[in-house]
């Protein structure tokens, strides 16, 4: 590991041996900063007061040896990291004065969280005060955990799958009971909201179709006169006078003109004149067209603002518009199925929320029984790394015992005929206890262990996880 240019440390080179280094030295000497270093490369918050007065930026590299087939050695091969020729693994963390960290591990240029992933399997910082974390319930429990691996984690995810589940139902079961009242109003409103919807019937889109059709039977007698007079203009009319040529009529006889001479750029301009006239011709038929199909209806026109006029009150109500009215349908089906206040309804809720418990038991039981059956061996573990840490009479015993549940716990779960809090973590408390000796009872860490006792214990740990 080479530092440089971080807090009172210029330059220096330490050789980490695998397994455990001691660093220790004076006040001030650097061991703060020898730690911020590794927590840098574990991918630890950068700091910019780190970086030493007078230097630009820090520098901390350090160099791995993963084993082969190792999850470190895949992440480096997932990013694309390059090794040296003897195997190892250079990563490096560069911290800016103006608080801009970079971090690379193999010569590639990586998130910081990837050098935590590295970090995480082949890195372990134990400082003096870390044992405190043996004071926390929590911690223990997890300690466990982890020591267990998958035999806990597996059974872990399934029980805080079924939990969630059982939660939702037993808290949807109960403010169904206790404002079943105001519930049964909501649904009343929303099922006479919809009931009107539904006599309306309102179509996707049919409030802008109505539109346009209500202006076209407005303005019928103006539109059939722009449209005879436009069709006259195109092709004539039979009333019109037919010395007066069309413009089908006038495009025709330039066509001919033009084709009728030898050049061939007339020639290629007469042709595309007879593509104007066809496109005329189109233009004429569409019109004669829309000249029979136009309506002017007054039945149909009041039919038209009858209708537009239901809509309205729905849109005024529901929504900007009939699509919206429709949306707010729908949503309000689905609210009005989760309102069933019926006796069978709560029934079949409560149903649920039994069977629920009924297969969360089982699996707090499943993570019960794992967990008990992997405290004695951790136990053990830790036991035998105490003999070497001075602590050759101590043992150390792993308890997982039930967590009650308090009165009028939500999360209260019976469990061979006993309320238990069935929590995230699951219903067990996990307990440290330490006999320090022979005649020394076996007592809780956090009540019968001095302050360099802990260390060891967390030490211990350290090396077996």
């Amino acid at each position: 590991m080479r530092i440089e240019g971080l807090g009172v440390i210029d330059e220096a080179t330490l050789d980490l041996h695998p397994g455990l280094t001691v660093v220790t030295g004076e006040t001030g000497a650097g061991k703060t900063m020898v730690v911020t270093g590794l927590q840098l490369l574990a991918g630890g918050r950068a700091d910019a007061s780190r970086v030493r007065r007078g230097a630009d930026r820090a520098i901390v590299e350090g160099r791995f040896r993963p084993a082969q087939g190792s999850p470190a050695a895949d992440l480096a091969s997932e990013v694309g990291a390059r090794t040296d020729e003897d195997g190892t693994l250079i990563a490096s963390r560069t911290l800016t004065m103006d608080g801009r960290s970079r971090a690379h591990l193999g010569g590639r240029s990586v998130p910081a969280g990837v050098l935590a992933e590295l970090a995480d399997g082949m890195l372990a910082v134990h400082g003096q005060n870390d044992q405190l974390r043996l004071l926390r319930a929590g911690e223990q429990r997890a300690v466990l955990d982890r020591f267990a691996g998958d035999v806990v984690s597996g059974a872990l995810s399934t029980y805080r799958e079924i939990r969630e589940q059982w939660l939702r139902c037993s808290a949807e079961l109960a403010t169904r009971r206790e404002n079943s009242r105001e519930l049964a109003r909501e649904a009343d409103l929303l099922g006479h909201s919809l009931a009107e919807i539904t006599a309306v019937d309102p179509q996707p889109g049919e409030d802008t179709a109505l539109l346009a059709e209500a202006r076209r039977l407005a303005d019928a007698d103006q539109l059939r006169e722009t449209a005879a007079l436009a069709q006259a203009a195109v092709c004539g009319a039979p009333d019109c006078d037919h010395d007066q040529p069309s413009a089908i009529d006038l495009v025709g006889q330039a066509r001919r003109r033009l084709q009728a001479e030898s050049d061939p750029e007339l020639q290629a301009l007469g042709e595309r004149l007879g593509e104007a006239a066809a496109v005329l011709g189109d233009v004429a038929a569409e019109l004669s067209g829309y000249l029979e199909t136009l309506n002017a209806d007054p039945a149909r026109l009041e039919q038209v603002l009858g209708r537009q006029a239901d809509l309205k009150r729905l849109t005024r109500k529901y929504g900007a518009d009939v699509d919206g009215v429709l949306a707010w349908a729908q949503q309000a089906h689905q609210r009005l199925a989760g309102l069933d206040t019926s006796e069978e309804a709560i029934a079949a809720l409560a149903t649920r929320r039994d069977q629920l418990a009924t297969e969360l038991t089982r699996h707090a039981t499943a993570l019960t029984v794992a967990r008990t059956a992997t405290a004695r061996e951790l136990g053990d573990a830790v036991t035998a790394e105490l003999a070497g840490l001075a602590m050759g009479q101590a043992q150390l015993a792993v308890v997982v015992s039930p967590t009650l549940a308090a009165e009028g716990d939500d999360a209260a779960l019976t469990v061979a005929g006993t309320r238990l809090r069935a929590g995230p973590e699951g219903v067990d408390e996990v307990e440290l206890r330490l006999s320090a000796h022979p005649d020394a009872g076996s007592l809780p860490v956090h009540k019968g262990a001095s302050g360099g006792e802990l260390s060891r214990v967390m030490l211990a740990l350290e090396v077996v996880l």
